[in-house]
C-alpha cells in the first residue's frame, strides 16, 4: 500500500512538472506546435509522392501502349499481349461490346480492366481504377485500334500498377512513424536543453534555500559564465546578499554598541543613587545628584538620537518646505555661544526643499562636531554648486584619517580622538546627519582639507517658484454707463 502510495506520489509530481513548470510547458508547446506543423508538411509530401507514383506509372502505361498499337497497326501482331520482360504492365484487347479478345498472362479469363463502355467518339483515356480482381489500383490508359485484324475497333488497355513503396497506405504509415519518432526527438531534445539551460537557476535557488539571516548570509550563489541574463542576475543577488550582509552586521554592531552606551550611563546613575542612599542624612547630596542628572541628561540625548534614526529608517513624512541654508545656518549659529570664533562665507539665495527641523539638526551636528575638534576657528560655507546647495563646515583640528573618513558615519562609530575630547558622545550624530542628506536628495562627506575636517553636504536647489500672476486690468467704464 505504502509503495503504491509513493509511485502515485511520483507520478503526480512528475505530471505536475509536466504540465506547470516552464520546462513542461515549453516542452508541450514545441511538441504541439512542431507537431501540427509536420501533420501538415506530411499530408503535402504524400500527396506529391502520391501523384508522382501515378504519373510515373501512367508515363510508363503509355510507353508501353505506343508499343502495343505500333505492334497491332504496323507490324501486324495480332496479339501483342505479352509484355517485355523489362515491363509490369497488364494488357487486354477489348471489342466494343466488352469481350475480352486478347490479353495478357496475368490477365487470363477477367473482365475487362474498364467495365465501362466507352462512347463511339471516345479514342483515348487515362485514369485510376480499382478493379476487384486486381490486388491494388492502377494507372489504366486505352486507345481505339483498327486494321484488318479488328476491323470493329477494339480498345488495347494498358494498366500500371502504382510502386508498392508509393502507395497511399503505406506511405501514410511510414510518414506517421517518421513524424512521431522525429516528434520524440524534439521533446526529449527541448527538455534536455531547457533543464540545462534552467540548472544555474536551480543551483540559485538551492543556495538561497541554504542561506538564512542566522547562518550562511557570508555565502554566495554560483555565477555561470555563459553570459546574458542569467549571469546578470546571479551578479544581482550577490551584491544584494553582500548589502543584506553588511546591514546585518552594522545592526549586530549597533544593537551591541548601542547596549553598551545605554549601560554606561544607567550603570552610573544606579551607582550614584546607591551611594547618595548610603550617606548619612546630613552629608551634601548635591554633587551625588548633579552627577545622576547628567548620566540621564547623557542617557537622554541617546534615546533621542535612537529616536530620531528609528524614524529617518521608517522615512516618517515630515513637511517639506523652501529653506534658505545661509538663513538657516545664521540662526544655528546664533543659538549658542562658542569656544572658537566661527567665520561665515554664504551666498544669498541658496533654496533647497527640505524639513527645516531636520537641516536644522544636520547643521547643529556639523558645528557641534567642528566645535569638539577646533583649535582655534570654525569656517562655514554656503553656496551653489550647478543645481546643487553646497554647504561645508571646517575646522583646523585634528583632521579625518583617509582611510577612516566612510567609518565615521557608521552608528556608533568614534575615532580616538573623539572619544578623548567627548567621552559622552555616543558616535550618532554624522550618521543622522547623513541619513537626513539623503532623504532629500543628497549627501553628506568628508571631503580632502589641507588642515582639520571638511564636512560637505550636497542637495538639491529647489527649482526656481513662477513670479505671481498680475491681476487682469479693470474695464474703463463709458460715461454714459456708471460702473456696476
Amino acid at each position: 500500500m505504502g509503495e503504491q502510495g509513493g509511485r502515485g506520489d511520483r507520478l503526480r509530481r512528475w505530471a505536475v512538472r509536466a504540465l506547470f513548470s516552464v520546462r513542461g510547458r515549453a516542452t508541450v508547446i514545441t511538441v504541439v506546435m512542431s507537431g501540427t506543423l509536420l501533420l501538415l508538411c506530411t499530408v503535402l509530401a504524400v500527396q506529391l509522392l502520391v501523384g508522382a507514383g501515378r504519373y510515373s506509372a501512367r508515363q510508363h502505361a503509355y510507353g508501353t501502349l505506343q508499343r502495343v498499337v505500333y505492334d497491332i497497326t504496323t507490324r501486324r501482331v495480332a496479339m501483342p499481349v505479352d509484355p517485355r520482360p523489362d515491363e509490369a504492365s497488364l494488357i487486354q484487347i477489348v471489342e466494343p461490346d466488352g469481350r475480352v479478345v486478347a490479353a495478357s498472362p496475368d490477365l487470363a479469363g477477367d473482365p475487362p480492366l474498364n467495365p465501362v463502355r466507352l462512347r463511339q467518339a471516345e479514342l483515348l483515356i487515362g485514369k485510376t481504377t480499382c478493379p476487384r480482381f486486381l490486388p491494388s489500383c492502377v494507372q489504366l490508359v486505352g486507345l481505339r485500334v483498327g486494321g484488318p485484324k479488328y476491323p470493329r475497333t477494339a480498345i488495347v488497355y494498358v494498366a500500371e500498377p502504382v510502386a508498392e513503396p508509393l502507395r497511399t497506405p503505406w506511405l501514410y504509415l511510414e510518414a506517421v512513424a517518421a513524424m512521431l519518432a522525429l516528434l520524440a526527438f524534439m521533446a526529449w531534445w527541448t527538455w534536455r536543453t531547457i533543464g540545462s539551460a534552467f540548472r544555474p537557476v536551480w543551483d540559485i535557488r538551492r543556495r538561497l534555500a541554504e542561506i538564512t539571516s542566522a547562518r550562511g548570509l557570508d555565502m554566495r550563489v554560483p555565477e555561470p559564465t555563459t553570459g546574458g541574463e542569467l549571469q546578470m542576475l546571479a551578479r544581482t543577488i550577490n551584491e544584494t546578499l553582500e548589502r543584506l550582509e553588511k546591514a546585518t552586521n552594522r545592526e549586530r554592531r549597533f544593537v551591541s554598541e548601542a547596549s553598551h552606551d545605554l549601560r554606561n550611563p544607567i550603570a552610573g546613575l544606579h551607582t550614584r543613587l546607591e551611594v547618595a542612599l548610603d550617606e548619612p542624612d546630613d552629608t551634601d547630596w548635591k554633587p551625588l545628584v548633579r552627577g545622576a542628572l547628567g548620566d540621564a541628561e547623557r542617557l537622554n540625548d541617546i534615546v533621542v538620537d535612537l529616536l530620531e534614526l528609528s524614524r529617518l529608517d521608517a522615512r516618517s513624512h515630515a513637511s517639506v518646505e523652501p529653506v534658505d541654508l545661509a538663513e538657516l545656518a545664521h540662526r544655528e549659529i546664533a543659538t549658542r555661544p562658542w569656544r572658537v570664533p566661527v567665520t561665515t562665507r554664504m551666498d544669498e539665495g541658496v533654496v533647497v526643499r527640505a524639513n527645516t527641523t531636520r537641516l536644522g539638526r544636520v547643521l547643529g551636528n556639523l558645528l557641534s562636531n567642528a566645535e569638539r575638534h577646533a583649535e582655534n576657528v570654525i569656517e562655514v560655507i554656503v553656496e551653489a554648486d550647478g543645481d546643487q546647495a553646497v554647504l561645508e563646515v571646517r575646522d583646523d583640528g585634528s583632521g579625518i584619517p583617509p582611510e577612516a573618513r566612510e567609518r565615521v558615519f557608521e552608528r556608533f562609530a568614534r575615532l580616538a580622538e573623539s572619544k578623548r575630547r567627548d567621552p559622552a558622545g555616543t558616535g550618532l550624530g554624522l550618521p543622522i546627519a547623513r541619513e537626513i542628506a539623503r532623504i532629500y536628495g543628497g549627501d553628506l562627506k568628508a571631503a580632502d582639507s589641507p588642515r582639520g575636517a571638511r564636512l560637505v553636504m550636497r542637495l538639491p536647489l529647489a527649482p526656481a517658484e513662477p513670479p505671481p500672476e498680475e491681476p487682469p486690468p479693470a474695464e474703463q467704464s463709458t460715461g454714459d454707463q456708471p460702473p456696476a
